[in-house]
């Protein structure tokens, strides 16, 4: 089994940051993989640091833990919603992420990949969770 953490990092303004990868198509949520010794949330903080340069200065929610067997058959994603945050500059862009940007909920990029779409609907529009990604 593979367990990643990923957020729907939420400004003011009611924009969510997506990143695009350099490795997979899409506009996805900041995250990882949890590694061994952390919890999820310790795996969330790092990854959105390592990946775009935020910091979480605050408590996030769960939004819910979703299944991923289009990658994995035992691949789960864990989403929070990430709304006490901040960042010194321009978000980053090491490694992996080719880009990332803050989008308003009504102009997401036409390839925001098909889960992430369906977790912004679901926390935005208050649409029911579906337990698969």
């Amino acid at each position: 089994m593979t367990l990643g953490a990923q957020g729907a990092v939420i400004d003011g303004e009611g924009r969510v940051l997506l990143v695009r990868h350099g490795y997979r198509p899409g506009w996805w949520f900041p995250g990882g993989g949890v590694e061994w010794g952390e919890t999820l949330e310790t795996a969330l903080a790092r990854e959105l640091k390592e990946e775009v340069g935020v910091s979480v200065i605050g408590s996030v929610e769960l939004h819910g833990v979703f299944s991923n067997f289009s990658s994995f058959p035992g691949d789960h994603i864990a989403v929070f919603v990430v709304r006490d945050w901040h960042r010194n500059g321009e978000y980053w862009k090491l490694g992996e992420i080719a880009e990332a940007r803050m989008f308003a909920r009504h102009e997401l990029p036409a390839q925001t990949e098909r889960g992430t779409r369906a977790r912004i609907d679901e926390i935005f529009d208050a649409i029911p969770k579906t337990t698969l990604w």
